[in-house]
């Protein structure tokens, strides 16, 4: 295998960490709903961490993708 191949495959393979991000945000915001209908006066105590929870996905995510990048490029 040439190492060409190899950084591209290297690089796909890091990429999968954005769907799993994708993923993760649709989880933490689907159980923040589905907690919120149970229970409204609750909901917005635990809006905080949603909100952080949300970034932290997000962060991942896009750490995945900077290093897809990294090896693309470097």
């Amino acid at each position: 295998m040439e190492a060409e191949a190899a950084k591209y495959i290297g690089a796909g393979i890091a990429c999968l960490g954005m769907g799993g991000a994708g993923i993760g945000l649709g989880a933490i915001f689907g159980n923040y709903l589905a907690g919120a209908l149970r229970n409204p006066s609750a909901a917005q105590g635990q809006f905080g961490n949603l909100i952080f929870g949300f970034a932290v996905t997000e962060a991942l995510g896009i750490f995945s993708l900077l290093v897809a990048l990294i090896l693309l490029f470097a």
